[in-house]
C-alpha cells in the first residue's frame, strides 16, 4: 500500500522512518501531481505558516489536497498538520482545509522553550509516548470528531472519517502505534 508523507518542510523523514517498517510504501510529495495513485497522506510537523508559503508556490496544493480528500484519501496531521487539517486555527488566524471539524489555537502549549515528551494515554487508557514541541492546543471539537488520546483531560489525538491528526510528534518516539491506526485506516478507506 503507497502513503505519501508532504515533504516541503518539518519532520517528513521520521514519519518515513516510522512507516516503512510497518510495510507501507513511502513516497515523498512535493507536488499535488504526486497524489493521484496513494491511499493516505501525512501531513507532518513543522511550521504551519511556512508550509502554507510553500503551498502557495504552486496553485495546485489546496485543489489537490480537496481532490485527495474527496476521493477517498486518508489523512495523518501532526502538529502544524493538524493545523492545516483544522476547520478553523487562532492566535493568529490563517488558512486551513477544514477536513477535521476542530478549533486550534497555535503555540497551545508554549513556544520552543516550552517542549516537552510525556506519555498520555488512548481512549482506552493504554498509555502513548508524546513529544509537544510549539504544538497546537484543540480549544473545540465538533460532535462527529471522537478523541482517540488524551495529555491529562485535554484531548491531543482526534479522529473523524478518513482524518487522524495529533498536537504532538508521534513520530518522534518509539511507539509506532498512531502511525499503525493510521496505516488500518488507509488500508480500509
Amino acid at each position: 500500500m503507497a502513503v505519501g508523507v508532504l515533504a516541503l518542510q518539518g519532520d517528513f523523514e521520521a514519519h518515513a522512518k516510522m512507516l516503512t517498517p510497518l510495510g507501507a510504501e513511502v513516497r515523498e510529495v512535493r507536488r499535488p501531481g504526486e497524489l493521484h495513485d496513494l491511499r493516505g497522506l501525512v501531513i507532518p510537523g513543522g511550521e504551519s505558516t511556512t508550509l502554507l508559503r510553500l503551498m502557495g508556490f504552486d496553485p495546485q496544493w489546496w485543489p489537490g489536497l480537496r481532490d485527495f480528500y474527496r476521493g477517498g484519501g486518508v489523512f495523518l496531521g501532526t502538529c502544524a498538520g493538524l493545523i492545516l487539517l483544522a476547520r478553523e486555527v487562532t492566535s493568529p488566524a490563517q488558512p486551513s482545509l477544514g477536513f477535521l471539524d476542530v478549533k486550534v489555537e497555535r503555540n497551545g502549549y508554549g513556544r520552543q522553550v516550552d517542549s516537552f515528551e510525556t506519555q498520555g494515554t488512548w481512549d482506552d487508557g493504554r498509555p502513548l509516548e508524546m513529544v509537544f514541541i510549539r504544538a497546537p492546543r484543540i480549544l473545540d471539537a465538533g460532535p462527529g470528531v471522537v478523541v482517540r488520546a488524551r495529555h491529562g483531560d485535554e484531548p491531543v489525538l482526534l479522529e473523524e472519517g478518513r482524518v487522524l491528526a495529533g498536537s504532538f510528534h508521534p513520530e518522534l518516539t518509539c511507539d509506532d502505534a498512531v502511525h499503525r491506526l493510521f496505516l488500518e485506516k488507509a488500508a480500509n478507506a
